[in-house]
């Protein structure tokens, strides 16, 4: 016996036209819909992101305030602060910049303390982390590279100032060899390196 298809029973005078073609309106729809909501979420996204360079460049500007502050309290007293550690600075500098296009060496010192054997180079930072320590020591290669190439044999120290310095981030610092610079009330401590201080 042969099958015969039926056709779904629409309500009286809805054809399957009529249904296929709400079908298509709906996915229409749909598909704009979704459109809409990627639109939305691309602009909260470029909203969120302009905010976010924003605010990165408000804090960064606050940093770069906060850490020149620093910079100016901490290196009129480190002559001194040194000097009752042995060392006998004459000169101190901020904002020393090397910029040697010859040879590529580029690189800017926050405080730079010398005499004509020794010479110290400090980085300041708010909050000191271990990649500023890092960055510090890859300096300080730079600083000899750089000394070599123009004759200069004295040899270099390194040292770093922060606001806030947590405990493993000291630890680092001192067991690289670098002098460490801590606020302690209305002054500053220096601590020596945990072994002998490295020279570059």
């Amino acid at each position: 016996m042969e099958k015969t298809q039926t056709l779904p029973d629409y309500p009286r005078g809805l054809t399957f036209e009529h249904v296929w073609a709400a079908l298509m309106e709906t996915r229409k729809l749909q598909e704009e819909n979704v459109l809409a909501q990627r639109e939305m979420q691309r602009e909260m996204r470029i909203d969120f992101d302009r905010q976010n360079k924003e605010y990165n460049k408000r804090f960064g500007e606050i940093n770069n305030r906060f850490s020149e502050a620093v910079e100016y309290m901490v290196s009129p007293n480190l002559l001194d602060k040194f000097n009752n550690l042995g060392l006998d600075f004459q000169t101190a500098s901020t904002n020393f910049k090397v910029r040697d296009h010859k040879n590529k060496i580029y690189f800017e010192i926050d405080v730079f303390l010398q005499n004509g054997d020794v010479a110290m180079l400090v980085e300041v930072k708010t909050n000191l982390s271990i990649r500023y320590i890092n960055e510090h020591i890859n300096r300080l290669e730079k600083m000899r590279a750089y000394a070599d190439l123009h004759g200069d044999k004295r040899y270099f120290l390194g040292a770093v100032a922060g606001i806030i310095i947590p405990s493993e981030v000291k630890q680092y610092a001192l067991d690289n060899g670098l002098y460490l610079i801590e606020p302690s009330g209305e002054t500053f401590n220096l601590i020596s390196p945990n072994d002998k201080p490295k020279e570059w």
